[in-house]
Formats: C-alpha cells, sequence, structure tokens
C-alpha cells in the first residue's frame, strides 16, 4: 500500500538467516522472506525425478513464527527451497515474485493467486508504510550441461532496491539463486554497479553422475570478485546431503582474493545488519 515517502529511521535492513536459503528481510515496516524451506532435520527433500535429499541441519524458525509478510521471494520450484511446509502453513494471499514456471504450478496447484512471474530483467514492486523493495529477476543457470537445463526448474536471481515510496533506492540486496557462474551473471554489475550485499547460493550441490548444480566455494569466490558487492553472506552450505562443498571452501577462496574483509559470518539461525550510511555489516 502506499503512505508518506519516509524510510526507517535508521535506514538499515535487518537480516535473520534462518536455514538453507531461507532469509527473513526487514526493512522499515516491509518485510521479506526469500526460499522458504522449513522441513526438519532428518526430513526429505524431493528435488524432481525421484531424487531425494535429507535435510541435516533445524530450521530457525517454523512458519507459524513468521512475522506478517509483505512478500516471498522465490528463485525457483525445487523442494529445499519451497517445501510441503511453505505450502501448507504460509498465508496463501501473500505475494509470490519468482520465475514465470513457478508462477503458474503456485497458482493453478496450490492456490497462491497472488504469485508473479518475472522474465530476467523484468521488476516489481512490493510497498508497506513509506517504503518499498524494487525486485528485478535476473539471470540464473542451474546446470552446466545443456541436458541437464531441461531437468532442472527454471531459477532467477533477484536484486532487491529498499528504499523510500517515490524516492531512489537507497540500499541494494543481490540474492543469487541457484546459479552456478558463467558469463551471463556480467551483465548483472554493469545495470547495478555495487550492490550493498549480496547472498550468495553455495554448498557445491552435486547430482548422481558428479554434476555441479550450485556454486562450491570457488566459484562463490569468482562471483564476488566479479559482481564487487560491499558485503558478501553465503547461505546454502552444509544443509542438504547432496552439499558437497563446505563453507570453509569459499571462505578460503575469499581469503586468497583478497575479499576476506567483505564476508558476513553470519551462522545458521544468526542476525545481521545492514547500514546505508557506509555500507557497513554489523552482527545483531
Amino acid at each position: 500500500m502506499s503512505g508518506t515517502p519516509v524510510g526507517p529511521a535508521d535506514d538499515g535492513l535487518d537480516v535473520h538467516f534462518i536455514g538453507n536459503a531461507t532469509v527473513l528481510l526487514r526493512y522499515g515496516p516491509l518485510t521479506l522472506l526469500t526460499d522458504p524451506n522449513f522441513l526438519h532435520r532428518g526430513q526429505y527433500a524431493h528435488l524432481g525425478y525421484g531424487l531425494v535429499s535429507r535435510r541435516l541441519t533445524e530450521p530457525a524458525l517454523a512458519p507459524q513464527d513468521l512475522p506478517r509478510l509483505d512478500g516471498i521471494v522465490l528463485s525457483h520450484l525445487h523442494g529445499d527451497h519451497w517445501d510441503r511446509q511453505a505450502r501448507r502453513h504460509l498465508d496463501h494471499a501473500t505475494p509470490v515474485v519468482t520465475t514465470p514456471h513457478a508462477a503458474r504450478r503456485l497458482k493453478v496447484f496450490q492456490g497462491f493467486a497472488r504469485t508473479a512471474g518475472l522474465r530476467t530483467w523484468q521488476g516489481l514492486t512490493l510497498e508497506h508504510g513509506g517504503v518499498q523493495a524494487r525486485i528485478t529477476a535476473l539471470p540464473g543457470r542451474h546446470a552446466g550441461q545443456r541436458v541437464l537445463r531441461g531437468l532442472l526448474p527454471p531459477v532467477m536471481g533477484s536484486m532487491l532496491e529498499f528504499g523510500s515510496v517515490g524516492r531512489p533506492p537507497r540500499l541494494r540486496l543481490y540474492l543469487s539463486g541457484d546459479t552456478l557462474v558463467h558469463d551471463g551473471l556480467d551483465e548483472i554489475a554493469r545495470r547495478f554497479p555495487a550492490a550493498d550485499l549480496a547472498v550468495l547460493h553455495l554448498g557445491g550441490t552435486t547430482l548422481p553422475g558428479g554434476f555441479l548444480v550450485t556454486m562450491d566455494g570457488a566459484q562463490g569466490a569468482e562471483l564476488s570478485r566479479r559482481l564487487a558487492p560491499r558485503a558478501v553472506l553465503p547461505v546454502h552450505y552444509h544443509d542438504y546431503t547432496v552439499m558437497r562443498s563446505p563453507l570453509s571452501d569459499f571462505l578460503a577462496e575469499a581469503e586468497r582474493l583478497g575479499l576476506g574483509d567483505r564476508i558476513v559470518h553470519c551462522p545458521h539461525g544468526g542476525r545481521a545488519r545492514l547500514t546505508v550510511a557506509d555500507g557497513a555489516v554489523a552482527m545483531a
């Protein structure tokens, strides 16, 4: 809804890392959730074509613990990003911003009527209490092999631009989605230079046959180098049995590339705060 164009008093973004790729974002009165995954430790996520993966961690929150949401940003429709807990317990009136592929299925088969499917570089704005988040769909590629691209669901990255309604954005947050590094991602930095925070999906997810379908430590560090955000929050690691690249791989490679001082050390269940004044990120 519209309101007076004034932002939060301290113009900061609160980040709560719930687990896997699920992050709760609060900018003043506006609240967003990314890639809702609330399966418990020991439960199985369905990845399609009979593939499953067992969860190794416990989410920091249950759907019933969430505040009222202004929107959900969903990178793609996989069982470790949108699970049966999300389907059953999230408010079906909440707007979901996702790929056209996921939007069709959420509307037709799950009853999430306010789902919007964005094609790459398309955008949509959510507002609440005088502040807004402009969500732009960005390139993503879930697999390097062409044959796998037809088997895995389409994936998108997202740029979230926060600020007051009717004014230029004050803060930019990049969500990688489950992408591998490829040259198409370089256009992101040209269109959106100097993101304040990059939330990277890592883990080195590996399917049977040795096929890598999410960034490992080396790829995550390389994407950080290419996009040059002010700060980097690693997520999507250690959570499922298909994840083969530990967080330590990413941290070591980021240090080697001279990016160690940009890493936000926010563990599962942890909180961080991104302030606009200097782009600094501090643990809450």
